[in-house]
């Protein structure tokens, strides 16, 4: 599995605003790329791509900066990866330079869907919200509700 910089770092910047989420305070986009060593502006194009999505909200001013709209509990990692990346259909991955008439390249393609299908059960299955207790086992103070 491949996981682009952009989606990692949309994922970090979600794991900073999921944190907040009961508060409904919002964070600068100056903190989260200081803290986890982010390109700003990267980070600004993604937050554009959440907010377009309906995933965060923006407020501007002095006390301004982005908010998730969306409760970490519902808010998946193969929702993000899919805004992110777009709506990933692996079966162009898995067209082969093979007759796709051949009995072994068929068992393959079953194989290859069987393992992606697998892939976005898991990835559909994981919540903004579990991340933030398994990050608490890491930083105790960085993820705090």
């Amino acid at each position: 599995m491949k996981i682009s910089a952009k989606t990692e770092y949309a994922c970090v910047a979600l794991l900073e605003l999921a944190a907040r989420y009961e508060s409904g305070e919002p964070v600068r986009i100056r903190k989260i790329a200081e803290r986890h060593v982010v390109p700003a502006r990267f980070l600004v194009q993604i937050l554009l791509q959440l907010k377009g999505a309906g995933i965060v909200e923006s407020t501007r001013g002095a006390a301004g900066g982005y908010r998730l709209v969306v409760p970490p509990d519902r808010l998946s990692l193969g929702r993000v990866m899919d805004i992110i990346e777009g709506n990933r259909d692996d079966q162009e991955a898995m067209v082969t330079g093979a007759s796709p008439d051949s009995p072994a390249v068929k068992a393959l393609i079953d194989a290859w869907r069987g393992v992606y299908c697998k892939e976005r059960e898991l990835l559909e299955a994981i919540t903004f919200a579990q991340l933030i207790e398994d990050a608490r086992r890491y930083d105790t103070a960085m993820y705090h509700i």
